[in-house]
């Protein structure tokens, strides 16, 4: 038995569980509301304020699902009680962030300001003009969007400048050496 797909699912007061034909699940919550289609073979029970996973047998296939629907299941009524967030820093001479409406604006290095536009179900907030903070009950949703800002300046080995996350640590390269000959 997989030890995650076996663990039951608590639903916390205040957020409802939906489970329709054909495994559609819906959860919603005082954070939104999140719809996900989950594998029709997975057996999902909710008894009460607890949900648990079973799998119709022991084939490979629904092995490896078990855990997969179980934690998919607990990030959604997660999501929709606390929420996920993505911590971003920038760093270099002259990069900064700004908010500007609905828009994040950020200086890098080029001729021209980058400008993100915020996308529905996602929040950003600039603590400070290196911090970058995602928030959202979406935890795939959270973390695509936390990589596409990172990746308009990923880190580089060098100095280090770039937009890296909160919590990674960028392997630094030395530099030439102006050695003579």
């Amino acid at each position: 038995m997989s030890r995650i797909g076996r663990m039951p699912i608590t639903v916390p007061a205040g957020v409802t569980v939906t489970v329709a034909e054909g495994n559609v699940v819906t959860v919603k919550g005082p954070k939104g509301e999140l719809t996900r289609t989950l594998r029709p073979e997975m057996i999902i029970k909710q008894e009460g304020n607890t949900i648990t996973v079973e799998r119709p047998s022991e084939d490979k296939l629904h092995c490896s699902l078990h855990g997969l629907t179980r934690t998919l299941l607990s990030n959604m009524v997660h999501g929709v009680t606390e929420e996920f967030s993505k911590e971003l820093e920038v760093n270099g001479v002259g990069y900064r962030v700004a908010k500007e409406g609905k828009n994040l604006v950020m200086n890098l290095g080029f001729s021209h300001q980058v400008i993100v536009p915020e996308i529905e179900g996602i929040t950003i907030d600039v603590p400070s003009p290196n911090k970058i903070v995602i928030r959202g009950c979406d935890k795939q949703v959270v973390g695509q969007f936390a990589a596409e800002v990172r990746e308009k300046r990923p880190p580089e080995p060098y100095k280090g400048k770039g937009i890296k996350y909160a919590d990674e640590v960028i392997r630094r390269k030395v530099g030439k050496t102006g050695g003579k000959k």
